[in-house]
């Protein structure tokens, strides 16, 4: 089945995030997080150019992870 160009409106901001506690994440299964939210982004339309990732670790082991799209960049 053919999908869109683009599925969603083009000003409309796109954010994956999620937060993992201490134990509940490896460095694999953070990658494996990653490259899943970056390709859900790309399956919605973000050129590889314009997917911006940020990870945040805590002191005690926790992580933030935010995967966006920025439509202002080529």
């Amino acid at each position: 089945m053919e999908q869109p160009a683009e599925i969603l409106v083009p000003k409309e901001p796109v954010q994956i995030s999620t937060r993992m506690r201490p134990g509940e994440w490896t460095e694999e299964s953070l990658q494996a997080h990653l490259e899943d939210y970056r390709q859900q982004i790309r399956d919605m339309g973000a050129k590889e150019s314009q997917i911006v990732t940020n990870v945040e670790r805590t002191e005690e082991g926790a992580a933030r992870v935010v995967v966006s799209w920025d439509r202002s960049r080529a």
